[in-house]
Formats: C-alpha cells, structure tokens, sequence
C-alpha cells in the first residue's frame, strides 16, 4: 500500500449526504465538504479543492472545475446527469448499484396491487361502497402469482433480479435482451431468453410485463402502439426503466381504451414542474387503473446505505494505491498498478 496525504473528498448529492456517517466511517482523517446545500460560489469553490467528488450529477461548469480530481463518484448507476466529457482526464469515474433487489420488489407489489384492484377497492370502500365478487358479479376474481407469466424486457441488474424475485414466488419467467447468447446471471433460471426480435412473443405470452431497459437511440419508444397491441386485454405493464422506453400517448391509449388491463408508472417523460406534476403529456392521473410513484422504487435505505459503503470503499482505496470498483472511466493508473 502506498502512503498518501489525506484526501480532501467533496459531497455534493443531498440524498447520500444523509449517509455521512457511513461515508466517513474510518476515513475521518481525510478532510469532507459536504456542499449539497451550499451557494454555487461555494459548491464551486469545494468541487475546485477536491481529490473525490461525491455527486449525483455534475454540469458541464462543475466538472471543468474539477480540476484537482482524482475520482468522481457518481452516487447511483445512471450517468446521464454527470457531464464526464467535461472532466479532467486524470479523473476516473465509478459508480454505484444497490437498488435492483428494492425495484424489483416494486415490480411485484405493482403487479399484485394491480390484479387485486387494490387501489380501487380501497377508493370504494372509503367511500361506503363495499364490493366483492359475493355483492358484484361484475366484480372479477384475481390470480394468484403462480399462475402468472412474467415477461421482462432487458436482463440487466435491475431485470434479472426481477425474474430471480418472481421466479422464487412462482411466476414463470422469460425475458428478452440485446445478446441474449451471454451467460444467464446467477440464480436467474427464465423460462426462455431471446433477442430483441423476440419482444412480441414475450409481450403476447405476458401477464406482467415488466420493462428495465436503459433509454438509448435503441430503446426510445420500444414498447408503441404495435407492442402494446400484443399485449393480453388482462395483461400489466410495469415502467421502471426510463419514461420515454414508452410511447406515452400510445400507453394513455391502452389504458384509457381497456386493450390493456393497467400499469404502473414509476418514470416520467421529463422532470416534474409546476402544471406538469406527474410529467406526462396525458392525464394518467385520472385513470383508475394505473398506480403512479414519483421514481422512488429504488429508495430503500438498505440502496443508500450500501452505497455509501462502495464509495467509502473506493476513496479507501485511493488513498492507499489500490485498483478502484466499477469504474466507468479510469483515470491514470496508479504507481501501485505500474
């Protein structure tokens, strides 16, 4: 190990500013800013002087300033709000995951919540309405999870875990993915596995379909009018990819019209602002079938906790000359690597 001055480490994301105690656990002899609050001046001036900057997003202004740093920690896995071509190149980039095990689980409340008409009959029966199958033919029976197809569209973290939580209550599961030849990830046990010329037959076979695709050029209005046409009448879909995966007008389309039996929207198509809160072109507010979160699926604490703990883990390792974890951008190697 090499021996190092003290590190001067920059905290500029609020959320895992929370976790400080983690963070700085056993690394109190480095010299931490957290600036999450701070005027611009200062956040700027506390960017300019750090070693490691802690963020979950960077302008292009901030990462100029960056001009000391020796790794930017992103906070999360998406790197979409972090300007990393505006970055010095001495600066290594890594990032964080944590939060496949509680958007999963997300996935399956939703689909539960979904089938057994939660919100509604909660709705009903506040307001004095009380409505079951022995008051209401109308009224229909749910399924119990095994005997429900999962279909998850991408086989990332997020995805295989998915299948890995669905499968263990029963569902059978197949999924689609760009290459799906590569090697199924550990306790990940699908039905099928296809390419993605194979997403009709798994939207036609799904009762719960359940979307994690990153957004790319690729991926943007994956699941349109054709896609969603395919779907079972009884069919679900879940969104906790990005909003834009999902043609919205088309999704508006499908629930308002009944082709489709509900959805959960857990990512928008562009940030909340005032007369834009849900951030959608359509009024999904006003249907009763689909359940609206505000991207939170993946807010456990146990994501945040463990988060900070790799972070901690790579400023550590910086500190002493070690090979740096899920680095995205290396930076220079070290002399304990040469």
């Amino acid at each position: 190990m090499v021996a190092s001055a003290p590190l001067c480490v920059a905290v500029t994301d609020p959320i895992i500013s929370r976790f400080a105690d983690r963070l700085t656990h056993g690394l109190q002899d480095h010299r931490w800013t957290f600036a999450a609050g701070a005027p611009e001046a200062d956040r700027l001036a506390a960017i300019a002087a750090a070693d490691v900057v802690v963020c979950s997003h960077l302008s292009d202004r901030e990462a100029a300033a960056a001009v000391r740093a020796r790794l930017v920690h992103v906070t999360g896995a998406g790197l979409d709000r972090v300007a990393i071509g505006s970055l010095p190149a001495a600066a290594a980039v890594a990032n964080t995951f944590h939060h496949a095990r509680p958007i999963a689980e997300h996935v399956v409340m939703s689909a539960l919540a979904l089938n057994r008409r939660l919100l509604s009959a909660d709705r009903q029966l506040r307001s004095g309405s009380w409505r079951t199958i022995a008051t209401d033919p109308a009224v229909p029976l749910h399924r119990t999870l095994d005997t429900m197809a999962l279909g998850v569209v991408g086989l990332g973290s997020i995805g295989a875990e998915v299948v890995r939580l669905g499968t263990a209550l029963g569902m059978e599961a197949r999924a689609v993915r760009s290459r799906p030849e590569a090697p199924l990830p550990d306790g990940v046990r699908p039905a099928w596995v296809g390419g993605t010329g194979e997403l009709p037959r798994l939207l036609a076979e799904s009762d719960v379909v359940a979307v994690t695709v990153p957004l790319s050029a690729a991926t943007r209005a994956l699941i349109g009018p054709a896609e969603l046409g395919l779907m079972k009448p009884t069919a679900v879909l879940v969104n906790v990819a990005r909003g834009p995966v999902v043609d919205q007008a088309a999704l508006y389309a499908a629930l308002s019209g009944g082709s489709i039996a509900g959805a959960a929207i857990d990512v928008w198509w562009g940030s909340p602002e005032p007369g834009r809160t849900p951030p959608a072109d359509f009024p999904f507010q006003d249907l009763d079938n689909v359940i609206l979160t505000p991207h939170h699926s993946g807010h456990a604490r146990s994501t945040f906790e463990r988060r900070a703990e790799d972070i901690a883990g790579n400023i550590s390792r910086l500190a002493g000359g070690l090979e740096l974890r899920n680095v995205v951008r290396p930076g220079p190697r070290s002399a304990a690597e040469q």
